[in-house]
């Protein structure tokens, strides 16, 4: 099947995305290395998504919270405010501290972390082996519909799409993929990669350096170094965090990108 081409987006798709529902706004800490509460808004009319930094995010629909990848502020994260969110469920791509840090995260929540095909109140979250070499072992990526849209959520994914991946995780509405490089991580021409084996609706990059970062302590590029493969028209910034999508408002063809500003 002919690939679809990248989405040369314009300021319109913020629009389109927002009118699938209201847009709401969190309740911070903005004090660096402080803890980050969650005030949840209205998810009842679409799949609300928080941003919480690196490839931390909560997903909210269907009356479910599921978080992905909490982190322990140190390294590449030292500067963010630990994502102590509420969740009924959380899925770890591996037991990496910047990926897998349960310690933050309160109450006593389901928890996935390997591969496999489970139902989590009648959601099918697939969890898709995806290796990374001795030195970090196994990375998870995960898939599952919540509110009508079917996300991927490619954790921190370093080899390229084989078959067995293509089969399980091609054609998501949302895919969040890594971006940063470093020794564990999609660099950013990897990432435009596994973009286009994936073939997503919309994407959403993940684990970038920002001034978050210990100088000494973080390998990553920018998120910059991933934007300037794509034609400067075909990513926009989000205008809120949490923002509220809904399966209608995605785009039909072509493939847009969405950007939190740090």
């Amino acid at each position: 099947m002919k690939r679809r081409q990248l989405l040369q987006a314009s300021a319109s798709l913020l629009g389109s995305l927002a009118a699938g529902g209201q847009w709401a706004r969190a309740q911070t800490d903005p004090s660096p290395g402080g803890s980050l509460e969650f005030t949840p808004g209205s998810s009842a009319q679409g799949l609300q998504l928080t941003w919480l930094h690196h490839s931390c995010v909560l997903f909210e629909g269907e009356g479910k919270r599921f978080l992905v990848n909490p982190f322990r502020p140190a390294g590449c994260t030292a500067g963010y405010p630990a994502p102590s969110v509420a969740a009924d469920l959380v899925l770890l791509s591996s037991r990496l501290l910047d990926e897998g840090a349960l310690d933050v995260v309160p109450g006593n929540p389901r928890v996935l972390f390997q591969p496999g095909d489970y139902f989590i109140d009648g959601i099918r979250v697939q969890g898709v082996r995806m290796p990374r070499g001795p030195r970090f072992g196994l990375n998870v990526g995960w898939r599952w519909r919540m509110a009508g849209i079917d996300i991927v959520h490619l954790g921190g994914a370093l080899q390229p799409i084989g078959r067995e991946q293509s089969i399980l995780l091609a054609r998501p509405d949302l895919l969040l993929v890594p971006v940063g490089g470093g020794p564990k991580n999609y660099d950013p021409a990897a990432a435009k990669a596994a973009i286009e084996a994936l073939q997503p609706k919309l994407v959403i990059p993940t684990m970038y350096r920002t001034a978050a970062a210990e100088e000494s302590q973080c390998e990553l590029q920018p998120l910059e170094a991933f934007l300037r493969l794509f034609p400067a028209a075909a990513a926009q910034p989000a205008l809120s965090n949490p923002l509220l999508l809904s399966a209608q408002a995605l785009p039909s063809q072509g493939i847009a990108i969405l950007f939190f500003e740090e």
